[in-house]
């Protein structure tokens, strides 16, 4: 790598929402350039109108901000150079490097076949031969062609050395004439590109393995320009279980940044996750904040082997890595609480179970069932699904956790003392709740477990959880007393109900 300042970009096309591919190729050229104290640019290649929409724009701005992913300029937006590609390709026309290819799409489609049974890349032979006068000529005449590039014949090749890869190259006799200027006049994305990261003053095309082919067309577009060739390092594939291409169309939302967004994974744990996808900090680290992956990142970190997204489409509650969920789940737990109520807060007020009295009288209790409950969550969302119990008064009761844990003969009675108990003894807190809870158990002759499990599922509907007694502490003398007395009175209806 030279020792220019770093200059490196983020080029994607606003077809859709922001692919997780795409939002690691965005965070290795952030951390490169973060840790290069480098610039990291952002490009909107929006040259194909019909396909890029300002809706996926906006999805591809708000994923970046969610990642945390800062560009330092303001986004530059392909479609307004246009004009500035197109004398590229002009220039390289007047050079000789590039020839009108006058022929109808039928000839070419006759050519392209002939072509590929010969194994033979397109050249259009006639057309390379005209002189430039009648090629001119025919041109002013309105005859409509596309314009390409004249790829060297007679032997040679095109090279340079990858980041990641090391030397690679092609034989000319490889590469087709490749297209500049559709017969419309509008360039095509391999121009496009070249003109912009020389414009930008990119330093380093760091980008997916999906793009290595183009490399060679694009360094023949530099040297026929005489402009200065920038470095270039291409990052394996992110491949679906089956070792399919992680692709948008194939494999739906989880392609799809947002998704894991909207589904509660934290941006700091998806950022961690999506980075060891392909690159290794050369340790067995696994957890690592941005401040660390900045500092470890490096192009010789990334592995030229494919990294593998393991999910099953067919099982919705597979539907992301395990090790994403895992991260995210340690993430949960051990970020700072401060920086967690906000996000709790607003699942719990998408949901509709927001009280306000969270943050006035009861913002202490709040933050104290949070806390306690945080430890087993792998997601945001789980504060609505498995702590709803927390912080509303409207749950239910899991089926197989009344079977398991309710369905002791003197359980109603069990449930009514200890509620009795507690909502006349002096104080309130873990000492006064464990002894309570077992005191009950020894005076009706069960063992501690017995009324534990009971008075959990009584007080949560599940049967796990946190420690029983801090979870008493947390929920509160009232709502415990009012819940054990409420699930006593049910059972015995219930119990009515099937004798009757």
């Amino acid at each position: 790598m030279t020792e220019q300042p770093v200059r490196v970009r983020f080029a994607p096309s606003p077809t859709g929402y922001l692919h997780v591919g795409s939002a690691r190729t965005a965070l290795f050229n952030w951390l490169y350039a973060r840790q290069k104290g480098g610039v990291f640019l952002l490009r909107i290649e929006d040259t194909d109108r019909q396909r890029s929409t300002k809706e996926s724009i906006d999805a591809i701005f708000d994923g970046l901000r969610w990642l945390g992913l800062d560009w330092d300029e303001a986004p530059r937006y392909q479609s307004e150079h246009m004009e500035t590609h197109r004398k590229a390709a002009q220039t390289m026309l007047e050079l000789g490097v590039a020839y009108r290819d006058f022929s109808s799409d039928d000839e070419a489609e006759t050519r392209r076949a002939a072509d590929r049974k010969e194994g033979r890349v397109y050249r259009a032979a006639k057309m390379r031969a005209l002189s430039a006068a009648e090629s001119k000529r025919r041109a002013v005449a309105g005859e409509p062609f596309v314009l390409r590039f004249k790829v060297p014949a007679g032997g040679g090749s095109a090279s340079f050395v990858d980041g990641v890869y090391g030397p690679l190259s092609r034989s000319f006799d490889e590469i087709e004439d490749f297209a500049l200027l559709r017969s419309d006049g509008t360039p095509v994305y391999m121009l496009s590109v070249v003109c912009d990261d020389y414009e930008m003053r990119v330093t380093l095309v760091l980008r997916g393995q999906d793009h290595l082919t183009n490399t060679y067309k694009q360094i023949l577009i530099y040297e026929a320009l005489g402009w200065p060739i920038p470095n270039f390092a291409h990052l394996p594939l992110i491949l679906a279980p089956d070792r399919s291409k992680l692709s948008k169309r194939k494999h739906g939302e989880v392609v799809s940044v947002g998704a894991y967004r909207d589904r509660g994974l934290l941006a700091a744990a998806f950022r961690n996750f999506i980075a060891l996808l392909g690159w290794s900090p050369g340790d067995d680290r696994e957890i690592m904040t941005v401040d660390e992956l900045i500092a470890a990142f490096s192009i010789g970190g990334i592995n030229k082997s494919n990294a593998v997204f393991n999910f099953d489409p067919a099982d919705p509650k597979k539907w992301t890595d395990p090790k994403a969920i895992w991260m995210n789940g340690h993430y949960l737990s051990n970020m700072p609480l401060d920086a967690l109520l906000p996000l709790v807060k607003s699942e719990l007020g998408q949901a509709g179970l927001w009280d306000d009295r969270f943050e006035r009288e009861d913002a202490r209790q709040f933050a104290e069932i949070v806390a306690l409950i945080r430890a087993r969550f792998y997601s945001t969302k789980d504060f609505v699904t498995l702590g709803r119990p927390y912080f509303t008064e409207d749950f239910g009761i899991d089926p197989e956790a009344a079977r398991k844990n309710l369905g002791e003969i003197a359980m109603p009675d069990l449930l009514d003392a200890l509620a009795n108990h507690l909502e006349t003894a002096s104080s309130f807190d873990l000492p006064t709740a464990e002894s309570l809870v077992r005191g009950v158990a020894a005076v009706a002759g069960f063992k501690a477990g017995v009324v534990i499990n009971g008075a959990r599922t009584a007080l949560t509907g599940q049967a796990v959880g946190p420690s029983m007694f801090h979870l008493m502490i947390a929920l509160g003398r009232d709502r415990c007393v009012s819940r054990l007395r409420r699930c006593a009175n049910r059972l015995r209806d219930e119990r009515a109900r099937a004798t009757a």
